[in-house]
């Protein structure tokens, strides 16, 4: 039997990166059991870290940005093949320092990004789209009328909203990408003779890297030899020098199509469903390929870094969607409600040319007036189309995402926000996000006539001895073993590991084959049923232990048993020993208020369903928890089976189809989502989630699937992103509802009053009210917004009812201001005043003043709407009082009395005064019928879908289905056809 023994690792527990490169001639090394013990005096028992590396690297070099979104290297080269010269890297030195660079600068960054991002290009990207494109059909339009002041305003416009836009979301990008770095995926490479941790994104073709079970390959690699054996770095070269490229190319190929030829045993075992749709991890061998961000599941192994991230075998499939974008539910809201808004500007439009037609107007003459129809429609171009509207949900969402990151929550996709602001079921894993993580062992059951010392030792060598990547069970198990120095005394024997056998889901078991002193020993520790199975006991013991394993259930505690068989003799049950993992100190505080705010919570756990129901009890969590068996097999089929899914409270000993089959079918009842997870067995649930969020310590692949990626712990981070989300749809449903007013508002008044009255407000006007409007409600991104206390949606037809009449009401305020003019006392003037400016100022501030009714009373409005809306009424106000862009003089409609119409445009202060009056009482108005219209119930509910919908027939008929198969029948003349028959039992049992 080979014997491994390994150079000690440095103490990765307390910061240290780099370790010396194992070399089996080092007689000063320490070996595995020596290393062992080390690590048991020093470790610091603390917290887990993340999963995915070993400790927190700083990565502060060179001064470059943590998670910078372009790559330097610009000048890499396309359709680039590394030189044969390239992978001879040596694994025991690896490459030297100087080779790095040069390298880079052939092939760039590891890193799956577009190129560096041209500010131009995405500052045009500001100017494109349906809305914009129909308002710059109005630059052109008022260019085509020689009108340059309404050109040079629209344009104005156009600028300001790209400009903010733009840089919003640029500033908000900036926040998120510096917290990047926390989530970015690491690797562990050889150079100049060291091991060192190092930002995945560095590594260059022709690195040597260690892959191990629990990280994400970082490029496309090629295996080398088993870590535990690097003197195999000889059998590698010398299969290399027996293959050749076609070769090569070959093997490859037969790994794609099943049909593998292998060298040696297998090194690794590779998650790649999510490149062949590979349900089981595959086994790779000397020579093989591993993908890049494939997940490790087995093994530890030297590789060689045959392609970087652009030219991978990812790579090359992102290259060819590259472009390709997901619209998502949002974006569909956003294009609906513009579209929806377009249809109507046309009608209103061809309403204005049929009146004009009617009064005899020309389309283009006379050329000074405001009365022909292409005037009216270049007007009702510029108002009836919400130009700011995509800036303003875009910087609404990007400001949103920076609020988030304050708060520890990476945004990965910016539509995740809205969709978790509507999630209405939470699936949570127990351990990390409901528990602390802490696992703690209590006092050991131990069988009669066992020393407790020795069980334990067993216990430690039926663990793995990576100290530098150990799962909290084998870390506690380990570490325990500083309360038991007689144990630590066993291990500093003379043990020689034979063979080391990780968890396996089957077996459920860890298995260590190793001698002392000449005598072999099979330790083995696992699931207390599966080490009682192993065992040979007599009834009795075997009694005693069951009850003692229930007792350890009940009390919520996870057991493990541990046996042994000493070469020659029949394995032997030592015992086991319970282990607790508490919950935090704020979870069932943050579960009550996350249930408070309308969201179920159901937990899906791989612990026993005593433990499961347990840590239920201590969180005030529904103890209406599952075995995944009852899931599976327990008889339920179609909506039996979604019923049971929908009402429980969680799942216990659940795997990961069990996580997505809980998912989905959440998901086909109608409710939206979220589901937490950690591991890379979480990331196809995570993947299917509406909005599925890696926790703080989650692996790579959990968080390369999840749409927010959480750095700090627990539960409470997930109810204030909620909560945040909810803010951020609720400013975004305030905007929108107050566009969709405006717009509605001046189509009305000014189309009616082009037909009644043959009058309209000068265009130059009509562009500064626009102007206006898109100035002060930008600020919206940043205003204080309530949260509701349930799920939020979409219920786009109580927007559009709202809105209608808000704009209905406004349109009416402005005719009452209009219609009061036609008094031959001159109404609303009080001593003089110019009939544009007046309906100029009373639009500018009803319209305002707005957005503070859509955006409820709940909450004070933050300075910055309250300052941009303050500074735009000021303006507005001068407008009037000076009478700018007034047009002159004004026809008098009446015989004048106390009042009269200037010349000049110029408005006199007491009526000024009397409009700010009168604007504030409408607004008065308009808030009380929006408080109305909020508390009608069938308003209030008016759009909502129905979060519990059962279809019973389709479900049941799928679940029918599912029991069916294809055969194939040969009748006696030999003829063949296809029947529908009951599929075989075996077969069901198998999925």
């Amino acid at each position: 039997m080979a014997e491994r023994r390994i150079s000690y690792a440095p103490d990765v527990e307390n910061g240290d990166h780099h370790r010396a490169q194992p070399d089996v001639n080092d007689a000063a090394g320490l070996d595995e059991y020596a290393a062992l013990n080390r690590y048991i005096s020093t470790a610091r028992d603390k917290r887990r870290g993340s999963t995915s590396s070993a400790g927190g690297l700083s990565h502060k070099k060179g001064g470059r940005g943590c998670w910078p979104f372009g790559s330097k290297g610009d000048d890499t080269e396309e359709g680039f093949v590394a030189p044969d010269e390239w992978l001879e890297t040596d694994i025991r030195q690896g490459l030297r320092s100087a080779d790095i660079e040069p390298r880079r600068k052939r092939t760039g960054y590891n890193e799956l990004v577009t190129e560096k991002t041209n500010l131009f290009v995405q500052f045009i990207g500001y100017f494109r789209g349906p809305i914009l494109y129909v308002m710059e059909l109005a630059v052109l339009l008022a260019a085509g009328l020689r009108d340059w002041i309404d050109f040079g305003v629209i344009i104005g416009i156009l600028l300001l909203n790209a400009v903010v836009g733009w840089y919003q979301e640029k500033q908000a990008a900036d926040v998120v990408a510096s917290l990047k770095g926390d989530i970015a995926m690491k690797a562990w490479v050889i150079r100049d003779g060291q091991e060192e941790e190092i930002l995945a994104r560095e590594l260059v073709t022709g690195d040597i890297v260690i892959i191990e079970e629990g990280h994400v390959v970082p490029a496309d690699v090629r295996l080398i030899c088993d870590y535990d054996k690097p003197e195999m770095f000889e059998a590698y070269k010398e299969f290399l020098a027996t293959a050749n490229d076609d070769t090569l190319k070959e093997k490859e190929d037969e790994e794609d199509d099943g049909f593998e030829t292998h060298t040696g045993v297998s090194l690794t075992a590779v998650d790649q469903s999510a490149i062949t749709g590979e349900s089981l991890a595959v086994d790779k061998y000397m020579g093989d390929t591993c993908y890049y961000t494939t997940g490790c599941k087995r093994g530890k192994a030297y590789a060689i870094v045959t392609a970087t991230a652009r030219y991978s075998f990812v790579g090359k499939t992102a290259a060819l969607v590259q472009g390709a974008k997901d619209s998502g539910h949002f974006k569909a809201v956003m294009d609906n409600i513009g579209t929806s808004l377009l249809v109507l500007v046309m009608f209103w439009i061809l309403a204005a040319w049929i009146g004009g037609f009617f009064r005899h107007l020309k389309i283009a003459t006379p050329e000074n007036s405001e009365n022909f129809l292409l005037r009216y429609t270049l007007i009702l171009l510029v108002i009836g189309v919400p130009v700011g509207l995509p800036v303003v949900t875009t910087t609404t969402l990007a400001v949103g995402a920076a609020y988030l990151a304050e708060q520890k929550a990476i945004v990965q996709k910016l539509t995740a926000i809205e969709s978790l602001a509507g999630v209405d079921i939470l699936c949570s894993d127990k351990t990390g996000t409901l528990t602390a993580n802490q696992l703690s062992i209590r006092e050991p059951y131990v069988a009669e006539g066992v020393d407790v010392n020795w069980m334990m030792a067993v216990a430690a060598i039926a663990s793995s001895h990576n100290v530098k990547n150990l799962d909290p069970i084998d870390k506690v198990t380990i570490l325990t073993l500083r309360r038991y120095p007689k144990a630590r005394e066993i291990l500093a024997r003379n043990w020689i590991t034979e063979k080391y056998t990780p968890f396996d889901p089957v077996s459920k078991r860890i298995t260590t084959v190793c001698t002392c002193d000449g005598v072999r020993y099979t330790c083995a520790k696992g699931a207390p049923k599966a080490i009682l199975n192993l065992s040979e006991c007599s009834e009795e013991e075997a009694k005693l232990y069951r009850d003692k394993a229930g007792e350890f259930a009940r009390r919520g505690f996870r057991s493990l048993g541990v046996a042994v068989q000493k070469e020659g003799e029949p394995w032997q049950l030592l015992g086991m020993y319970p282990m607790f993992d508490p919950p935090r100190d704020d979870t069932a505080h943050t579960i009550a208020e996350a249930q408070n705010l309308g969201l179920s919570v159901k937990m899906l756990t791989g612990d026993a369903i005593a433990i499961a129901k347990e840590t239920c009890k201590m969180l005030a969590l529904g103890t209406k928890v599952y075995n995944s068996e009852r899931l599976i097999h327990g008889g339920l089929a179609g909506s039996a089976q979604h019923d049971l899914v929908e009402k429980a409270d969680g799942f216990a000993e659940v795997f990961p189809e069990h996580k997505y089959q809980v998912v989905e079918m959440l998901q086909q009842r109608g409710h939206l989502t979220a589901m937490t997870g950690d591991g890379v067995n979480d990331a196809p649930s995570l993947k299917k989630a509406d909005c599925g969020i890696a926790v703080e310590g989650s692996t790579e692949a959990a968080q390369a699937a999840a749409d927010i990626v959480f750095l700090a712990p627990g539960l409470s981070t997930i109810v204030d992103a909620i909560k945040l989300a909810r803010q951020i749809f609720q400013r975004m449903k305030a905007y929108i509802q107050y566009r969709i007013a405006l717009c509605l508002h001046l189509e009305i008044y000014l189309v009616t009053s082009m037909i009644i009255i043959e009058e309209t407000v000068r265009s130059d006007l009509i562009v500064f009210i626009a102007l206006f409007a898109d100035l002060a409600t930008i600020a919206v991104a940043y205003d204080n917004a309530h949260f509701e206390a349930r799920p939020v949606e979409w219920q786009l037809p109580k927007i559009w009812v709202i809105s209608v009449i808000l704009g209905c009401l406004l349109a009416a305020a402005t005719w009452v201001v209009r219609g009061s003019m036609f008094l031959p006392n001159g109404g609303i003037i009080q001593n003089w005043g110019s009939p544009q400016e007046i309906l100029f100022l009373e639009i500018a501030l009803t319209e305002n003043w707005l957005i503070f009714v859509t955006r409820g009373g709940k909450t004070w409005p933050s300075w910055q709407l309250v300052g941009a809306i303050f500074v735009v009424d000021v303006l507005a106000t001068l407008f009037c009082a000076f009478g700018w862009l007034s047009g002159g003089a004004y026809v008098q409609s009446d015989p004048k009395d106390t009042a009269y119409f200037t010349t000049n445009g110029h408005v006199d202060i007491v009526t000024i005064v009397v409009i700010w009056a009168y604007s504030i009482g409408v607004t008065v108005i308009i808030a009380c019928v929006y408080y109305l219209l909020t508390i009608i119930p069938a308003l209030d509910n008016l759009g909502r879908k129905t979060r519990s919908k059962a279809d019973t027939q389709i479900e049941n008929m799928i679940a029918h289905l599912s029991k069916l198969a294809i055969e194939l029948e040969t009748d006696s003349t030999g003829k063949t056809k296809y029947t529908l028959g009951a599929r075989a039992e075996q077969i069901e049992d198998d999925e």
